[in-house]
């Protein structure tokens, strides 16, 4: 199982404190260089724009040679072929963090730019890990689909006693959950039908690309290491082969229909709400992921989400969060909402995207 073999992984593999004195002559503690994959992603887009923001980080995008995307200005650019590991170490060189944001379950791409990584001797690797906090509660892990997929990156980063990962926990995106489909939080804008799962009222850590974006700058703000035994400050390697873990909102459903009524000016008559037991709407995912084609892909994302709604508390990592270590602001729910909406109204599709 995923979940014994993550445990495995931190019992074996426990690293001890690392101190700036300790370094090679020449080391520096600041990480100024990052490169990242996907920068012009949903989430990638906004921790590139955070990076550049401080003007501490020279950002290198890490992209296929065919890549067509349009990078933003201070952006430099690396192409590479997966089929050829060398161009990969080659855009690495000299790098001091890999960020990765790719679609799900990518697991093969992932693993060579790891290997790259620590031939290119990366010191840390953010993996592919924007989702609720599957460690904490490895039994949702694995049913929400998402732990399977996650382990044999993390396992990989430790074989070759090189790189150190850092995930980020942030809950489910709030505007692509809001806005990509009903089988995410229950919001059919087309039908203006809500579906509630069980009451409506467990609530859940979620977070804006923005508050991702921010919080990826400013860890890597921070310094790599203490300076020593007696410095006390908080460095990256607080987390170390752990994840950060952050927040913009611990919201139900209930709280995010009543943002949307807000932002719209709508009635709760205008809508249609309906309830359904989140287990069964867990198990209804699982019999359209049997039957393929666009109705596995639904019902992926159903299982995902209905998953985390169950009223175990598996969704709700709040005495765990970081926001106050990286000095992440308080967001309005409504100005996301909002936001969430305008994607509605553009058409918005996940899946179009490049």
């Amino acid at each position: 199982m995923a979940s014994q073999r993550l445990r495995d992984l931190h019992l074996k593999q426990e690293m001890s404190q690392k101190y700036a004195a300790d370094q090679p002559a020449g080391f520096n503690n600041q990480v100024t260089k990052v490169a990242i994959v996907g920068a012009t992603g949903s989430v990638g887009e906004y921790i590139t724009k955070h990076l550049l923001a401080t003007g501490k980080h020279k950002v290198t995008a890490i992209t296929r040679e065919d890549s067509k995307s349009t990078m933003p200005s201070g952006v430099n650019v690396a192409k590479i072929n997966y089929d050829q590991p060398e161009s990969i170490a080659k855009a690495l060189q000299g790098q001091q963090s890999l960020i990765i944001t790719m679609k799900t379950g990518q697991i093969e791409p992932t693993k060579k730019l790891v290997a790259a990584a620590a031939k290119a001797n990366v010191p840390w690797v953010v993996p592919n890990e924007y989702s609720p906090d599957l460690v904490a509660d490895p039994k949702m892990g694995n049913e929400t689909g998402l732990l399977p997929a996650i382990v044999p990156i993390r396992e990989a980063i430790r074989d070759h006693c090189v790189s150190s990962y850092v995930g980020l926990f942030c809950g489910y995106w709030y505007e692509y959950s809001l806005a990509n489909a009903p089988q995410c939080y229950g919001f059919d804008f087309k039908n203006k039908i809500a579906t509630f799962l069980d009451d409506g009222l467990t609530k859940i850590n979620t977070s804006t690309w923005e508050q991702c974006g921010r919080a990826m700058a400013s860890l890597f703000s921070l310094p790599q290491y203490p300076q020593d035994a007696n410095d006390k400050s908080v460095t990256i390697s607080r987390w170390a082969n752990d994840a950060v873990r952050v927040e913009s909102f611990f919201v139900n459903q209930r709280d995010m229909l009543d943002s949307i009524l807000r932002v719209t000016g709508e009635k709760e008559s205008d809508w249609t709400i309906k309830y359904q037991p989140a287990q069964e709407r867990w198990q209804e995912a699982c019999e359209m992921m049997k039957e393929g084609g666009s109705k596995a892909g639904q019902g992926y994302i159903q299982k995902m989400y209905s998953r985390v709604f169950y009223k175990d508390g598996s969704g709700d990592f709040t005495d765990k969060l970081d926001n106050e270590r990286l000095g992440l602001p308080k967001e309005s729910l409504d100005e996301a909402t909002k936001r969430a909406l305008e994607m509605v109204e553009g058409g918005y599709n996940y899946f179009a995207r490049g």
